[in-house]
């Protein structure tokens, strides 16, 4: 066979071809080494001594769909340099690997189309080898993020499998890459990352956050310069947890049937901005009658639609006066929800007030939680959680789409 072949076709270089078969339906190549050629793999010398040979099978790229198998005797040589007596280091393959190169890259390639199982289909190989290529090569891209760059970052947590279980994550904002992946949801799970950010020196201008107190704490503790903001998504849903609390309160203390009746599936309506409602499913018509029921509900919600209106605000001095009426009233109110609300909004107002500085959300991060949660449901499995965590740092480079 010609060496150009061997070398385009294979990615074999620097052998001879000896014979090509069929054994059992798949396409066998038999290769030798010159003796001029072999070198001692630790010393790199010339000045070695044959001592015997290892014949080793290796899976090479597909011809269609007939498989490929190279078969090389592989020298033993004694080195009179250093002394060892090792095999000569086989160019086309990685060591204790048996796939060459390029069958290492077709699969790469085929694996950003493909499911995993569909990729092994294809090649007619084990699911786990391809699997082993795609964490060599993700180790190889996203194991030691670089950090030096980072300037604006999110930390958010996420649900994982059943049991509880949460991995912490840290997004660059300006790049759309994760990272960091810690276990659990405390502020335990950024050490790490606070030891490898101080390391590369970067400068942190903001950080965006929810209002758990562990993360507060963690970010004023290892970043105290920046900027710790509280994006409008998690103080609204905060509010809809707590207006939704409300309203089965309500629902349980009342006593009229007719009430209850009216109250009874109304929790999205709630939670729904008006101009999303349905006319055309009376939605605004049932959320009106459920409003007028009860003046702490009516209350609580428009105070919610006006609390949208926060992030709204020319600037920042309007913002504040905005935000100091809000909980005034709120308090006036003496509901307890609100007051308790209110409560927590003015030990928060920095890092309400500090988004007119630095308008960031870990916006970002759900839409990355959404791509975890459906590579989760692609795949089978994820027991390796080191594979798991690579996948997340990579990410950012998946689309997902229906193929087939």
């Amino acid at each position: 066979m010609s060496t150009v072949v061997l070398y385009h076709g294979f990615g074999v270089r620097g052998y001879r071809h000896e014979k090509t078969g069929v054994v059992e339906g798949c396409l066998v190549m038999r290769l030798s080494q010159p003796k001029e050629s072999c070198r001692c793999s630790a010393c790199g010398s010339r000045e070695v001594v044959l001592s015997g040979v290892s014949e080793r099978k290796f899976r090479s790229v597909p011809i269609g769909r007939q498989p490929v198998t190279i078969v090389l005797p592989i020298p033993r040589v004694v080195c009179r340099a250093c002394g060892v007596v090792r095999q000569v280091a086989v160019t086309f393959a990685e060591p204790r690997r048996s796939y060459t190169k390029s069958f290492a890259r077709y699969a790469l390639e085929l694996s950003r189309l493909m499911t995993i199982k569909d990729v092994a289909c294809h090649l007619g190989v084990s699911w786990d080898m391809i699997k082993e290529i795609l964490k060599t090569d993700l180790g190889k891209r996203f194991g030691k993020p670089k950090l030096k760059h980072l300037k604006r970052i999110a930390i958010d947590e996420i649900s994982v499998g059943k049991g509880h279980r949460y991995l912490t994550l840290v997004l660059d904002l300006d790049s759309g890459a994760i990272v960091h992946v810690g276990e659990g949801k405390d502020g335990a799970a950024l050490k790490a990352f606070w030891k490898r950010l101080h390391s590369s020196h970067a400068k942190i201008a903001a950080v965006a956050t929810d209002m758990s107190p562990a993360f507060i704490h963690a970010v004023r503790t290892n970043l105290p310069q920046a900027a710790l903001v509280f994006d409008r998504f998690h103080v609204m849903k905060l509010f809809n947890d707590k207006l939704s609390d409300l309203r089965r309160e309500i629902f349980r203390e009342a006593t009229d049937k007719l009430d209850r009746q009216v109250l009874k599936g109304t929790c999205y309506l709630l939670l729904k901005r008006p101009h999303n409602l349905d006319n055309t499913k009376n939605e605004r018509q049932r959320l009106e009658a459920a409003l007028e029921l009860n003046q702490s509900l009516f209350t609580a919600y428009y105070l919610r639609e006006d609390l949208a209106e926060f992030w709204e605000q020319d600037d920042q001095e309007e913002a504040q006066a905005f935000l100091l009426d809000w909980i005034a009233r709120a308090e006036a109110s003496e509901i307890k929800m609100l007051v308790k609300f209110a409560k927590t909004l003015r030990n928060h107002a920095l890092g309400l007030l500090a988004w007119y500085d630095h308008p960031i959300s870990t916006g970002p991060l759900e839409g990355t939680n959404n791509k975890i949660k459906t590579m989760q449901r692609q795949a089978y499995g994820f027991r390796d959680q080191e594979f798991f965590k690579l996948k997340i740092y990579g990410i950012h480079e998946t689309k997902y789409a229906l193929v087939g």
